[in-house]
């Protein structure tokens, strides 16, 4: 039988690229928010209700960081309350669970890369909601929630600092002015080409542990997914410019000079070294992650062939 999967958040940056990566042994059943609010709890618990998945993969969400300090309850209860009421709709006939979460859980003080069980100490309203929905859907499933945190996506679709980035270069480079990035924040870029991978090989590599009954091959609750390597948002919108300049995208990149954090305040605070260490989830999901700037590569040759 095919493995069924509910899918939220569908037309997210994650969310397409799961539905176009999805294996053929997969039957998906993916929501929007229009389909799907994550806000109501009783429809979260309906959907799952109706359709009796295998697997929730939450990758719907409320990501507007800054917006999230000025709605710190709408943040709390899409990030919180939404994966607990999908939790609880799992738990009354045995589905498991895949709740996407984020490196902001994090305050990015420590200057090393964090692990999976690290205590969480995030410095904004986004971080807090999104490690308030990790604990509730642990605490609901148990061992079928596996939390999956990520850092800095990006993909060929959706709203993310590459798309921002090329349009940027394209203007600032036309109007012959730098483009001003902040350098003094560290952490990795992730593809979702390559966290799509991650979080299906851990759905099959978790249900086939289930179902033979192996308990020294469980998976770990929480995993951490990123590509390879390190970089400052500075080195990113540079290597962007770089590399659409020779896949065609641009005809220039613009001049990108560093600035500090201190220079471009926003509303919410962000982590300075959020690194996460993925050597132990790599392992446990038998696949190794590119290097970000292999990755980006492979992102732009999929928007220079559209």
């Amino acid at each position: 039988m095919p493995l069924r999967a509910l899918l939220t958040g569908s037309t997210g940056q994650l969310g397409q690229e799961l539905i176009r990566s999805c294996p053929a042994d997969v039957e998906l059943f993916a929501f929007d928010r229009s389909q799907l609010n994550l806000a109501d709890a009783d429809a979260c618990k309906a959907i799952v209700d109706t359709h009796r998945p295998d697997w929730v993969l939450n990758a719907g969400a409320y990501t507007a960081v800054d917006r999230a300090e000025k709605e710190p309850r709408l943040a709390h209860v899409v990030n919180a309350d939404g994966p607990q009421a999908l939790a609880v709709g799992l738990a009354a006939h045995g589905g498991r669970m895949l709740q996407l979460s984020t490196d902001f859980v994090f305050d990015g003080q420590q200057g090393t890369p964090y692990h999976p069980q690290q205590s969480l100490s995030p410095l904004g309203i986004y971080g807090a909601s999104k490690a308030a929905g990790e604990e509730q859907v642990l605490n609901v499933l148990g061992d079928r929630a596996h939390v999956l945190r990520t850092s800095w996506l990006y993909g060929p679709v959706g709203s993310n600092f590459l798309l921002t980035m090329f349009r940027l270069h394209q203007t600032k480079a036309a109007a012959r002015e730098p483009l001003a990035v902040v350098a003094d924040q560290v952490g990795c870029p992730t593809s979702t080409l390559g966290l799509a991978k991650a979080c299906w090989r851990l759905m099959q590599r978790a249900s086939q542990v289930q179902d033979e009954g192996i308990e020294e091959q469980q998976l770990p609750s929480i995993l951490h997914w990123s590509d390879a390597g390190a970089a400052s948002w500075y080195d990113f919108a540079v290597a962007i410019g770089e590399l659409g300049v020779d896949a065609g995208l641009l005809q220039q990149a613009a001049t990108v000079i560093p600035i500090t954090t201190a220079e471009y305040p926003t509303p919410a605070k962000r982590p300075s070294y959020s690194l996460l260490a993925c050597s132990s989830s790599s392992a446990a999901l038998g696949l190794e992650p590119q290097h970000w700037r292999e990755a980006l590569k492979a992102v732009i040759a999929v928007l220079a062939s559209d």
